[in-house]
């Protein structure tokens, strides 16, 4: 498992539902600081439903036709998932420097995807990786919890039958991929909770400003890392709480670190990402991506991962809070104030 959100969405987008009487939609869109020249729509298997070509000036209308479900909208470095159906008249509005944060819709068919795209910020600040290493008793009652939550927002929206149909069996087989995954790998993710206390293994990576940083560089501080990738939607998701909390700390005796695993195909997409983006910290890029020594001793197999390293080197928490968790903040002042 790379991490939930891919997971979710190789479920969630099958079981799509006969087209409608109209024979196509529209679907046009203002982005601003395009990545690049064309958009893509993909279905569940992956296949390229539509190649668009983008204006200079980020714009572009075209039509499609479509079998009513949920597809992957591109610009070839980020994607969301969108509800298409014919018939509708689809207006999408982006910042591709707040991707997600940024997505606006309207026309016919608005409601069911701005409900998709507030709904993407939930999930990604939901942190259903906490609950894997939690007691069974613990596990079932944050997932009951989510669950409930997330057809209670369903409910309060007056959104298209065929679409609230399609969402509430999402939220059930997202619901019963979980549980699969918890009763499969506990002992796997419980493993986890042995490593606090002990010294972490090192690292030596490639450094985004140049050179290479190894973990015994910044022995004598503390070290937040966050191991992440460009394509990992609830990665980018946490960064303004990572930057926030930068912020916070800015000064005192601790190092923000980021690892990214991403393909070594990818490596030029990670600089541009960071530089773009403005990402703090300290910026380092993973040899061997998930198959590095570092990222198998803390048996990394889903992101974000976050971990927080003492000043001795010994791991404090192996799976520490997110940057969007109270908790976090709680944690950090007790070691740093």
């Amino acid at each position: 498992m790379k991490n939930f959100f891919l997971l979710a969405f190789a479920i969630i987008i099958s079981g799509c539902i006969n087209a409608q009487n109209k024979k196509y939609m529209t679907f046009q869109a203002e982005i601003a600081d395009r990545f690049g020249d064309y958009i893509s729509f993909t279905n569940d298997q992956n296949k390229l439903v539509k190649k668009i070509q983008v204006n200079k000036n980020g714009t572009f209308k075209d039509t499609l036709s479509v079998a009513t479900g949920r597809y992957l909208f591109s610009d070839g470095n980020e994607y969301t998932i969108v509800y298409l159906k014919n018939g509708f008249d689809l207006k999408m509005k982006l910042d591709t420097k707040t991707f997600d944060e940024s997505i606006v819709y309207s026309g016919k068919g608005a409601p069911e995807n701005n409900f998709l795209a507030k709904n993407a910020l939930f999930e990604a600040k939901s942190d259903i990786a906490s609950l894997l290493t939690a007691p069974e008793a613990d596990f079932f009652g944050g997932l009951d919890k989510k669950k409930a939550d997330d057809l209670s927002r369903l409910e309060d929206k007056k959104l298209d039958p065929e679409f609230v149909s399609l969402q509430k069996k999402s939220i059930d087989d997202n619901y019963n991929a979980v549980v699969k995954y918890y009763k499969k790998n506990y002992e796997a993710n419980l493993a986890k909770s042995k490593l606090n206390n002990t010294i972490s293994a090192p690292f030596e990576y490639e450094n985004h400003k140049g050179g290479k940083t190894k973990l015994e560089d910044l022995k004598g501080k503390y070290v937040y890392i966050d191991v992440w990738a460009t394509w990992c939607g609830p990665c980018r998701a946490e960064i303004p709480s990572l930057k926030k909390v930068e912020e916070k700390y800015h000064g005192k005796n601790i190092e923000f670190v980021s690892i990214s695993v991403d393909v070594d195909k990818d490596h030029e997409k990670w600089k541009t990402f960071v530089s773009e983006k403005q990402l703090g910290g300290i910026q380092l890029f993973a040899d061997k991506n998930w198959n590095s020594d570092f990222m198998k001793s803390f048996g990394i197999n889903s992101i974000p991962r976050f971990i927080l390293i003492d000043p001795a080197g010994k791991v404090v928490k192996s799976d520490a809070p997110r940057p969007s968790s109270a908790e976090l903040i709680k944690q950090l002042d007790s070691l740093l104030n």
